[in-house]
């Protein structure tokens, strides 16, 4: 398709096509996704304390398990479904976060670009057109979808999370986090979590819009399948770079128990003090396997069923 070609689309089949692809997409990569929230919270202020032939005592901090032990560890100890832990509350975020921020890309990029640009409403090339479209979507889906997102994580934490509760359903969790921590527990961390998707629609949506554009541009591929998974995978790469800081902030604040952190910014101090800058980018490797594969499961799948939707749309 040409860019800005899926303008003609009605808007309620931009947002059932972006939710269904990213649905999809997390069915594959969930497992990825939950190793990296383990290892998130990994190391949350603990320390192994040794005493010395002197009587001193010394912290030593245990080296963290990687991905395939972690992977491994989760397996062994609660089972191959706890993979999927969170699975239901996952896909209930994508279908509010994915189909607004990748649903009302396109509109909202093309409103942008008749307000700097005129008359082209395409937004071509134009990259604060993009960056700006990218902010807007993604700060408005986590509104929609903070208490799925807050439900998700502390499935996924299991055992390991903070929180003296865990929950058998997430309708049950829902519930739970409304009675125990009120309406601040279900948008608990969203200002790390707007932050974050601000971010990573820059990163993703942007990159992949930008770069393709490139592509097709540049005559090398067509728009098919290999210019998808080129840029889809460049995407992928800036977005773990780019949002992993903030990622891990997020996923240790959600979790955190009532009063544990004074807020996001608490919660990243003490984070670098007690165990130093690399911490931020705990998770680094599955963050990285998981949005990579992502971002291609959910291209691929959203270019197909936007040509698909297309060619029915044509057909009526």
């Amino acid at each position: 398709m040409k860019p800005g070609a899926a303008d003609d689309m009605p808007l309620a089949a931009k947002l059932l096509t972006a939710g269904t692809a990213a649905c999809i997409a997390d069915v594959a990569t969930f497992p990825l996704d939950t190793a990296k929230v383990r290892m998130q919270i990994a190391g949350e202020g603990r320390a192994l304390l040794l005493a010395s032939a002197e009587g001193s005592v010394l912290a030593v901090r245990t080296a963290q398990p990687g991905l395939l032990q972690t992977l491994g560890n989760i397996v062994r100890t609660e089972g191959a479904r706890s993979l999927y832990g969170g699975l239901s509350a996952g896909l209930q975020r994508q279908m509010c976060f994915a189909s607004v921020r990748l649903g009302l890309y396109d509109s909202v990029k093309s409103l942008y670009a008749g307000f700097f640009d005129g008359n082209n409403r395409s937004g071509s090339m134009n990259i604060g057109v993009r960056v700006a479209a990218g902010i807007t979507t993604g700060a408005m889906a986590v509104l929609f979808a903070q208490p799925t997102d807050v439900v998700k994580v502390r499935f996924q934490a299991g055992s390991s999370g903070k929180t003296s509760v865990r929950y058998t359903s997430t309708l049950q969790a829902y519930r739970s986090i409304a009675v125990n921590e009120g309406a601040r527990g279900l948008w608990k961390g969203t200002f790390p979590n707007i932050s974050r998707n601000a971010i990573v629609n820059v990163a993703e949506i942007v990159c992949y819009d930008i770069i393709k554009e490139l592509i097709l541009n540049s005559g090398y591929l067509r728009d098919g399948i290999p210019c998808h998974l080129t840029a889809a995978t460049a995407a992928g790469l800036c977005t773990t770079l780019a949002a992993s800081p903030v990622d891990v902030v997020k996923t240790r604040y959600m979790n955190s128990a009532p009063g544990e952190y004074k807020g996001a910014m608490d919660a990243a101090i003490r984070m670098f003090v007690q165990e130093g800058p690399l911490a931020f980018y705990k998770g680094f490797i599955p963050s990285f396997a998981r949005l990579v594969s992502w971002n291609i499961v959910l291209w691929v799948t959203y270019e197909q069923i936007k040509i698909q939707v297309k060619n029915l749309h044509r057909a009526d």
